[in-house]
């Protein structure tokens, strides 16, 4: 008879935009017990703290990360601590040694521990101004011109190391923008995509920090979730890298403004360009992510039109 290995699962971050969705689909998955919640100081939703396991951990702390590693037999880590674009250019040093040093301590942990996997997501923020704009390939030039981006560019070449030296398990998907229907921004140049909704349904008009014309690639969160799981349980012998192109779909932020006008028709919408148009425009508009698809089947769900309805009725059920 052959023993099946229980997954025995830490998130790094769990009260981020991500995290408060991954952490509820991964108890589902895998059962409520074997998914470690953690969280840095934000208090945890109500949900994710009664149904299972959430601990506070100060991630720059490495003893202290050992010590949850050995206590609950971790074998598996999904780090989303990480202060955004936007929030990174205002602290800078704050972002590089939150995002750089925490990643080099789950890494080294998830080394020592022989790890079985370790999921840590980057991001298009890697990307620059001398990137082609236009179905961005995996393998470009990386020169970004943000704080966040640097860390997102380091981290990819720390988790390659790390995969190469040690032969530990670390896998990486550059993700989009994300909106998500059930936690608020949370620093990032692609905010205007979830703040249109709260505004549109609240107030019927909003006042967007990037201009009519920006495009941007974007997931919905469903689709995010997914793509962290998907490629959690890639067969690893099928895959030929370790950082992968990921997207669900791209828009401008007038298409966007027009698809909730189709719901909301007094919604209005005013345009007030701020220091993030200046990020927006260092990133792509579209990126190719067939390498995910053919690797390791990635295939989101939503498109603009599908997103959009369901963005607003899950907030207005809510609001």
């Amino acid at each position: 008879m052959r023993l099946i290995k229980i997954k025995r699962i830490l998130v790094i971050g769990s009260c981020g935009q991500i995290g408060s969705e991954l952490v509820p689909a991964l108890r589902e998955k895998y059962g409520s017990k074997n998914v470690i919640a953690t969280g840095r100081r934000t208090p945890p939703p109500k949900s994710m703290r009664e149904s299972g396991p959430f601990i506070y951990l100060e991630a720059l702390n490495r003893d202290a990360l050992a010590k949850v590693m050995y206590e609950y037999e971790i074998n598996t880590i999904y780090h989303m601590a990480s202060i955004l674009s936007a929030t990174g250019e205002k602290m800078p040093q704050t972002a590089w040694e939150i995002n750089m040093n925490s990643l080099i301590n789950v890494l080294e942990i998830g080394r020592r521990y022989k790890i079985e996997r370790i999921i840590w997501p980057s991001s298009i923020a890697a990307f620059g101004p001398t990137t082609p704009r236009e179905q961005t390939p995996n393998d470009t030039i990386l020169q970004p011109t943000t704080m966040y981006g640097i860390t997102k560019v380091a981290g990819e070449l720390l988790a390659e190391y790390y995969f190469k030296k040690f032969g530990l398990d670390t896998r990486s998907m550059r993700l989009p923008g994300i909106i998500s229907s059930e936690t608020p921004p949370g620093g990032g140049t692609t905010d205007y995509a979830v703040e249109i909704f709260y505004e549109a349904i609240k107030n019927k008009r909003y006042t967007c920090f990037v201009k009519e014309d920006t495009v941007l690639p974007m997931m919905y969160m469903p689709d995010c979730i997914k793509c962290m799981i998907d490629l959690m349980e890639a067969d690893g012998s099928k895959l030929t890298r370790h950082i992968y192109n990921v997207t669900g779909l791209s828009f401008s932020a007038g298409e966007l403004a027009t698809e909730i006008k189709k719901h909301i028709p007094e919604f209005k919408i005013e345009y007030k360009p701020d220091f993030r148009q200046a990020i927006a425009d260092s990133w792509p508009k579209t990126i190719d992510d067939s390498l995910a698809r053919e690797e390791w089947s990635w295939n989101p769900s939503y498109n603009l039109t599908t997103m959009t309805k369901d963005m607003l009725e899950k907030l207005n059920k809510r609001l």
